[in-house]
């Protein structure tokens, strides 16, 4: 029995809970919660529209605007998939053994994408650091030819 809807799951959370954990940490570093990666990310895609001298203000009123309907609903979104992976009613009856929950090899690597996540939410000069004068050349050859 495969689970390929969303309708058909429900109730997960219980039977693996180290998937759900993940999942919702990971999720929620999607939704750019301060402290993870995507909202350092938004941040600096924000201030960079702000910014610019590049574009007129209706523009930047416009792009901010498109940008924070993003913001609204991806939340929705992805909560409401999550609250029906993980708490929703199930259509069937499954045995909970049906369901495996992650094993070391899983957990590793879950682990090894939370930790960059968290690291760059935490201190994301590291990054930028390596990244910095790259891009001002990638800019300048792009703006000032």
């Amino acid at each position: 029995m495969r689970l390929v809807y969303l309708d058909e799951m429900g109730g997960m959370a219980v039977s693996i809970p180290k998937i759900f954990t993940m999942f919702s940490i990971l999720s929620m570093a999607s939704l750019a919660l301060p402290g993870m990666s995507g909202f350092v990310a938004e941040l600096i895609v924000f201030f960079g529209i702000i910014t610019s001298q590049k574009y007129f203000l209706m523009p930047k009123i416009l792009i901010t605007f498109v940008m924070a309907i993003g913001m609204i609903l991806t939340p929705i979104y992805s909560l409401s998939m999550s609250r029906q992976m993980f708490y929703g009613y199930k259509l069937f009856n499954a045995p909970s053994s049906y369901f495996f929950d992650s094993g070391p090899r899983e957990l590793f690597v879950s682990i090894s994408i939370f930790l960059p996540v968290i690291g760059i939410g935490i201190y994301p000069d590291f990054v930028l650091s390596l990244s910095g004068e790259k891009v001002e050349t990638i800019l300048y050859n792009y703006f000032y030819r």
